[in-house]
């Protein structure tokens, strides 16, 4: 698997985020919704604690591609259906 599609994981206490370079578009989304999370100057360039959790999974959902991804560590905190705010 080359590194250009490999999924990356970045745990934080709350939600754990996945980003797929191959799949990115660099539409931006996480950078600009969340700058204090999503900072590509910065390694590493997510870091999920830095603002709170449903916050990163709002902006994570935006991501356009699909190239980001989120689950809630959590699990027993969530609303609705087991899994319903994860994204695969």
């Amino acid at each position: 698997m080359s590194s250009s599609t490999a999924k990356k994981t970045y745990e934080g206490k709350k939600i754990t985020v996945t980003f797929e370079a191959g799949r990115c578009l660099h539409a931006a989304e996480c950078v600009g919704g969340l700058p204090e999370v999503f900072d590509t100057g910065q390694r590493p360039w997510i870091r999920p604690d830095g603002a709170e959790a449903e916050r990163v999974a709002d902006v994570v959902r935006r991501c356009p591609s699909g190239a980001l991804r989120y689950e809630l560590v959590d699990r027993a905190a969530q609303t609705g259906p087991r899994g319903s705010h994860a994204t695969s």
